[in-house]
């Protein structure tokens, strides 16, 4: 049976979730999750949370599914501990350091794969189990042949999301809200700048980035015989009603077999939507009816009042159980109570009389069991044993039946015995001393010229696909004693790999045997294929120990965050060489939607088209791999004047990012950055390296 996973951003909520027949919820407390904006639970409040929900049925996990810096990793720690031993089901996680301390402190609680960690491939899924995940929420782009592939494949459980707001850009790789406003999405405080107004030709006049919410309710048996284990309800910022309302309509169509009634899919569209639902990237599809705002109308208060009913008034859960009978003369009654997960407990009353009128019968007995009242338990079956002229008060029969209930409510909140250790974040690794070198990065093989490689770079990142399609442009560089390595696009389909593996093998027979890589799966290709792995910024690296997670992983060297500060950078245990970004574009969005087609009903993705907002800021939209786009930062970062700065925390390498540059402009930058030259940006700027980000 796929379960089904509901929001929960207060207790309230939770409370709304189980009643309407959540099988787990998930939830967040203290300042470690992707929703830090939502009430959230105190220690206690989550306690009392996950004893209510265990008492009916229902798993609990938690969300700790964001990247944590070093001083944060201990407290996190300190929660994982607590939500262990109060019997959290499971944990999710996005950052690989927080999955690392994980292992070591809570080695028994069950670890799943955030849509956050960016998995999109059977590749994707194949790491995370190698990392000891057991679940992995796959992204929210994936069409249903690529769920049913990774499915059939996988050897873990594999978790989609279902209903609620769909994001722009791939979950993990949106830095929109963090470059522009100093709120990292990354950091569970995204501003939501995709849900603004953008234009083209200088007007900002349209919504192009904001996606109606998807809505699978109607595909839910092929879920199902796909072979999926869990579907995830977004919505933790959601009011209680509306987890009522969206819990209910999924929950009795999963139960009952059955696609949604008009009516339920009237109620999902009258406790949110925007303009509609979008089932389009399941079905394959993508264009302009994806997109939607939402829309200002009056409050439906007679659903609310409908939804508040349903988790209000009483139990609508109700857990079955069978109870069993025995009663005889000259011994105490017997009843046993047995829970559908095989759990059973026995209690023992009075010795029943000789009936000196109307004799106690089987019929009797068990109609007087059955009566569970208000109870979270409804009696599936009762089978009694009934002595005949045997008397015993009907009080005698109740009370044993609500002890017996109460000794299984206890059994079902019992606590688990598990491991719990003490963070212990290990060897520091001091920070090499030196000066770090210069690497590139460009998006075509044409940037490079005579002049740039004259200038030496220790390293040439070089798109995989345009190094096969460019040959000689690799050979040139490697005349000129500039080394290439291949860089691996950030997303890409297992129907791409063929084609993908096929550019990588032809760099590799002209002597390229390094790989950028900015995703799990990307990692795992490439090592696969016996490349050196350099991890590129798409990895969060946020904490020494997901540098010495990549290390164990085999990586050559990292790329630190840019979300980072300067002074968090250096106070990185560096396991390994480690990278900056220190000029370019920087990347906001990568999309599957390809917003230039959709305004344009044109493939211009070739050119560079510039979207506008609302304070007349250019962002440039490029051609990603696959026919994606991707948004870049309307300013380059620029940082050639404070070399000292980012020269004196322990890097291996900083990296000059070219995207919309020519040629020539790439050689006058690197110039600039050796000390030679006097290139400087329009407009630039210093990133996120000199503020704080949230």
């Amino acid at each position: 049976m796929l379960e089904l996973l509901a929001p929960a951003g207060s207790m309230e909520a939770v409370t709304a979730a189980v009643q309407n027949g959540a099988d787990a919820v998930y939830f967040g407390y203290g300042d470690f999750n992707a929703r830090r904006n939502a009430k959230n639970f105190s220690e206690e409040e989550a306690a009392a949370a996950v004893s209510y929900c265990h008492l009916r049925g229902c798993k609990v996990h938690l969300t700790l599914n964001t990247l944590l810096t070093d001083r944060e990793l201990p407290g996190a720690a300190e929660v994982a501990a607590h939500a262990s031993r109060i019997g959290v089901d499971a944990v999710i996680v996005q950052d690989l350091g927080v999955l690392r301390m994980l292992r070591q402190t809570v080695p028994d609680l069950p670890l799943h794969g955030s849509t956050q960690m960016t998995v999109h491939s059977l590749d994707g899924v194949k790491q995370c189990a190698d990392l000891g995940i057991s679940r992995v929420v796959l992204s929210r782009e994936l069409n249903r042949d690529q769920i049913a592939y990774i499915c059939q494949n996988s050897p873990i459980e594999i978790e989609v999301f279902g209903h609620g707001a769909l994001c722009m850009c791939y979950s993990g790789q949106c830095y929109f809200s963090s470059v522009i406003g100093g709120r990292s999405g990354n950091r569970g405080l995204c501003a939501q700048p995709c849900r603004l107004k953008y234009g083209w030709n200088g007007r900002a006049d349209e919504y192009p980035l904001s996606l109606k919410d998807m809505s699978l309710v109607s595909h839910l048996k092929e879920l199902q015989d796909m072979g999926v284990a869990c579907l995830k309800l977004e919505g933790r910022m959601k009011r209680p009603e509306y987890v009522a309302v969206v819990t209910g309509v999924y929950a009795r169509a999963l139960k009952e077999g059955r696609s949604p009634t008009q009516a339920e899919l009237d109620a999902l569209e009258q406790v949110f939507s925007r303009q509609g639902f979008t089932d389009s990237y399941f079905m394959g599809q993508k264009g302009p009816e994806m997109f939607g705002t939402r829309q200002e109308g009056k409050e439906p208060k007679e659903l609310y009042a409908q939804a508040r009913a349903t988790y209000e008034n009483g139990e609508n859960r109700k857990e079955p159980v069978r109870i069993y009978a025995m009663i005889q003369a000259d011994q105490p009654a017997r009843i046993a109570v047995q829970d559908k997960e095989g759990r059973m407990v026995h209690r023992e009353g009075p010795v029943p009389e000789a009936a000196r009128n109307v004799p106690l019968t089987r019929e009797k007995v068990e109609g007087q069991l059955s009566r569970t009242g208000g109870t979270p338990y409804s009696c599936q079956k009762v089978t009694a044993k009934v002595e005949e002229g045997l008397s015993l008060p009907l009080s005698a029969l109740n009370d044993l039946r609500r002890r017996a209930l109460e000794d299984l409510s206890v059994q079902r909140q019992s606590l688990p015995q598990r491991r719990v250790e003490p963070f212990r974040p290990g060897v520091r690794y001091e920070n090499p001393r030196g000066t770090p070198v210069y690497t590139i990065s460009v998006r075509e093989a044409a940037q490079i010229s005579g002049e740039l490689l004259r200038l030496a770079p220790a390293l040439i990142y070089l798109p995989a696909d345009q190094g096969a399609a460019h040959p000689e442009v690799v050979k040139r560089c490697q005349e000129a004693g500039v080394p290439v390595a291949a860089l691996m696009p950030r997303v890409y389909s297992d129907r791409e790999t063929l084609a993908l593996e096929e550019d990588l093998a032809a760099l590799r027979r002209i002597g390229v045997d390094q790989v950028l890589a900015g995703t799990l799966g990307a990692v795992r290709r490439a090592a696969q294929l016996g490349f050196s792995v350099r991890g590129d910024y798409g990895l969060g690296v946020y904490n020494s120990q997901t540098m010495k997670e990549l290390k164990r992983l085999g990586l050559i060297s990292a790329t630190a965050s840019f979300e980072l500060k300067l002074a968090q950078i250096r106070d990185l245990s560096k396991a390994i060489p480690t990278e900056l970004i220190a000029y370019g574009r920087l990347p906001l969005m990568i999309t599957e939607n390809c917003i230039i087609h959709n305004h344009s009903g044109q493939h211009t993705c070739s050119n560079v088209n510039l979207l506008t907002d609302r304070k007349g800021e250019r962002f440039p939209v490029v051609q990603a791999y696959g026919c994606r786009n991707e948004i870049l930062n309307s300013k380059k970062l620029f940082l050639a004047d404070r070399t000292q700065d980012y020269g004196r925390l322990g890097l291996w390498a900083a990296r000059l990012m070219f995207t919309t540059e020519n040629a020539m402009e790439c050689a006058q930058v690197l110039e600039r950055y050796l000390g030679q030259g006097s290139y400087q940006p329009n407009e630039y700027t210093r990133g996120l390296y000199y503020r704080d980000v949230e």
